[in-house]
């Protein structure tokens, strides 16, 4: 494959240093850890032959994080927050919305922060070799102690000097002189003796626990079995808790992605971001839906013109907003003239809903309302099954200002103050058999 070309993105003032290769379906972009240089890693046989054989299924998007490599060096002690910015950066240059990202031991705590902060732009995110704390704490016993860590920090310190110390990271390199030379050079090119021990240091301050339970994306966590750099503890602490994270344990000692068994890992990557292009995980939970509607929209703004309009859909956005939220709700959409919104149960659902009547018609409009409890799927922000679906034709079934509900929703609300009117059992548009509605009397 010809080597792609490096160019850069701006990260505010910072220029981050990144190549575009592959013409695989789905866009992937390569966190890696420490210090790393886009340029110099394709010298590597090992390397090259690594970055190949993801680019035969992914567009791959590969980059030095600030500080490093090709990107500026003289960028302080930069925030993990700051380092995800870089990865913004990155995709936006490409002119990707989506992604899936690859993040390897540092550059996966920095993954995990951009997961959680902008989960519209992943699709996927592969953990391979990754921390959620460096550092032991009584409540993480898998980091390091502080004689450790400062053993730690003198080791990678002595990159600078010319000495091979990539065997724990990657033993299956300790019989081949060459691949140990190129290592060696690789991170004297990537950072100077000054910025390698900084970045070790600002390293072992990681701690990404509390973001975890925010990441929305399917996760996989990938480690080798025996590696000695990262325990194992580890991943499977990730795998805990990030919602719906996947883990697979590889045989292997290897901590460096590209050496050992390439092609077990490239596989698991492989089979997880083609086989699973789901943004978010699903999950059915019950719930009550209403949806409502205003009656005769299109008179309405023919009536009052844009600008009166826009007013009244403001206050209205504002009284639908500030009353969900008093009931317990969620506004799950939202399309000018319309709301979805979900509720935990059918009583705050309908005590919402006969406020939001009283509330519409004080603004001089009228509502329909379709109410309809049920198992509903959830997939991040958004809701799916046939609840939903049911609940919008009850609300198209309804007349001006009238709230109709399923017997599910008057069966459940038994005992309650509430009293429904029976109609006539009908068809709903699209939905098998036929349905007896109740209107909502106050």
């Amino acid at each position: 494959m010809e080597r792609p070309r490096t160019r850069y993105a701006k990260a505010g003032d910072i220029h981050i240093a990144y190549q575009v290769f592959g013409d695989g379906p789905i866009d992937l972009l390569w966190a890696q850890g420490w210090a790393t240089h886009i340029e110099y890693a394709w010298e590597s046989p090992d390397y090259a032959r690594f970055l190949t054989k993801i680019s035969r299924f992914a567009r791959v998007i590969f980059f030095d994080k600030r500080g490093v490599g090709m990107s500026d060096r003289d960028v302080g002690y930069p925030t993990l927050e700051e380092r995800s910015q870089d990865i913004n950066a990155v995709l936006d240059a490409v002119g990707t919305d989506r992604a899936a990202i690859f993040g390897m031991s540092e550059g996966g705590a920095i993954s995990c922060v951009f997961s959680a902060t902008y989960p519209e732009r992943v699709s996927h995110l592969i953990l391979f070799g990754c921390r959620a704390r460096y550092r032991w704490a009584p409540d993480y016993p898998h980091g390091l102690k502080p004689d450790e860590v400062q053993a730690s920090i003198e080791y990678f310190s002595n990159y600078a000097g010319g000495h091979f110390l990539g065997i724990d990271g990657a033993p299956s390199i300790a019989d081949d002189p060459a691949a140990q030379r190129w290592l060696d050079t690789y991170f004297r090119y990537a950072a100077s003796p000054r910025a390698l021990r900084n970045l070790a240091e600002m390293n072992y301050d990681i701690d990404v626990r509390s973001v975890l339970s925010s990441i929305r994306a399917p996760t996989l966590v990938l480690h080798r079995e025996n590696e000695n750099w990262c325990d194992l503890a580890n991943a499977k602490y990730l795998a805990e808790h990030i919602p719906g994270a996947k883990l697979r344990v590889l045989p292997g000692e290897d901590h460096i992605a590209w050496y050992g068994d390439q092609d077990r890992l490239v596989s698991e990557i492989r089979a997880f971001v083609t086989g699973d292009t789901v943004s978010t995980p699903t999950e059915r939970t019950l719930l009550t839906l209403v949806f409502l509607d205003l009656v005769d929209s299109t008179e309405h703004l023919a009536r009052m013109g844009d600008e009166r309009w826009r007013s009244v859909l403001e206050q209205l956005d504002h009284t639908v907003r500030r009353h969900v939220s008093a009931y317990g709700g969620t506004t799950v959409k939202h399309t000018g003239d319309g709301y979805l919104l979900s509720f935990r149960g059918p009583t705050s659902a309908l005590e919402c809903a006969l406020t939001l009547r009283r509330d519409v018609a004080g603004l001089g409009l009228q509502s329909r309302t379709g109410v309809h409890t049920g198992e509903c799927e959830i997939r991040g922000q958004d809701l799916s099954g046939a609840t939903v679906h049911v609940a919008a034709r009850l609300m198209h079934e309804a007349a001006p200002d009238e709230i109709l509900t399923s017997q599910t929703v008057k069966d459940l609300t038994l005992g309650s103050e509430r009293e429904f009117h029976r109609l006539e059992p009908r068809k709903l548009r699209g939905i098998p058999g036929k349905w007896t509605p109740f209107a909502l009397t106050d």
